[in-house]
């Protein structure tokens, strides 16, 4: 009577037996997805927390601008006959161009006159345009470079050795930037006015040299005179630059107008400001600058 049920009773345990250790599997399997889950989170973290797991763009260089104007007229053909008639009169208007001129790049021109009164002396009159252009480039923009130049030919001009009552003053109406030197030089030949008027017009430098002298008794010319004559050429110059770059001479008018003065208000300017130190002149140019003129006293000496 006893037996059939100690059989039922194992039976029954056997049974939770076999349930339970079914159910082992079926956690591990529970516990092994929850465990790789949880590494694959893991690894996500840390492999997104690593140096080098994503790329970050670092902050570019700006490019610098390309210089405004990409070419230059010829030298000898920046002032208008009726000009170089008043600037260098019984002169040739041809002009001798420099012996290291660059289409593009550098230009020099350069006139003399004498006009013989016979006893009563001789009026000498001397003329040089150079004109300079600037590339943008690792150094910098071409405008900013330009105004470099610009500071160190006027500085230059002002510290011309043996010179007489230097002054110096900003020409107005004359492109981006201009500054005229007037001195005096006493020389065997007769006592010398010298004018030199540096101009920057966006990323070219212009300078013109203008000198003047009463040889063998006759009457010193007229500083104002002189000056006023240079700054006229020079305007004249400037204008040529802009032209041949199709600006249509606008970037000798100096002064905005009122609406692009106050967008210019507004916004930086990429040059140094123009009351800066003035500049320098053509005859100590440096730099890719081109080749030196010869200084105004000398020229003066050997064509008298």
């Amino acid at each position: 009577m006893h037996r059939p049920v100690q059989r039922a009773g194992r039976a029954q345990r056997l049974t939770r037996i076999l349930v339970s250790a079914a159910a082992v599997p079926v956690m591990l399997v529970v516990a092994g997805c929850s465990s790789d889950s949880g590494s694959g989170d893991d690894a996500q973290k840390n492999e997104s927390a690593a140096p080098g797991a994503t790329v970050s763009e670092s902050p570019s260089t700006p490019a610098v601008q390309p210089g405004a104007y990409s070419t230059l007229p010829k030298a000898c053909s920046v002032l208008s006959k009726k000009t170089l008639d008043e600037l260098i009169p019984k002169g040739s208007t041809s002009g001798k161009s420099g012996k290291l001129d660059e289409p593009k790049e550098r230009g020099n021109c350069n006139w003399s006159s004498l006009d013989n009164n016979g006893v009563k002396g001789s009026q000498f009159r001397w003329l040089n345009v150079a004109l300079l252009r600037f590339d943008s480039d690792a150094r910098g923009s071409g405008e900013d470079q330009a105004h470099a130049y610009f500071q160190k030919q006027a500085s230059g001009a002002q510290a011309v050795e043996g010179a007489l009552d230097t002054r110096s003053a900003p020409v107005t109406g004359t492109g981006d930037e201009a500054t005229a030197v007037r001195y005096g030089l006493k020389k065997k030949e007769g006592s010398f006015k010298q004018q030199t008027i540096v101009a920057r017009v966006q990323n070219v430098v212009v300078t013109l040299d203008y000198n003047g002298a009463g040889l063998a008794g006759e009457k010193t010319p007229d500083a104002d005179t002189l000056l006023k004559a240079a700054e006229k050429a020079t305007k004249e110059a400037v204008a040529a630059v802009a032209a041949a770059n199709g600006d249509g001479g606008a970037a000798s008018a100096g002064s905005p107008d009122p609406a692009s003065s106050s967008k210019a208000s507004k916004a930086p300017s990429s040059s140094k400001s123009p009351s800066a130190s003035p500049s320098r002149s053509a005859s100590g140019g440096t730099s890719k600058a081109g080749s030196k003129s010869a200084s105004p006293s000398q020229s003066a000496a050997k064509k008298s």
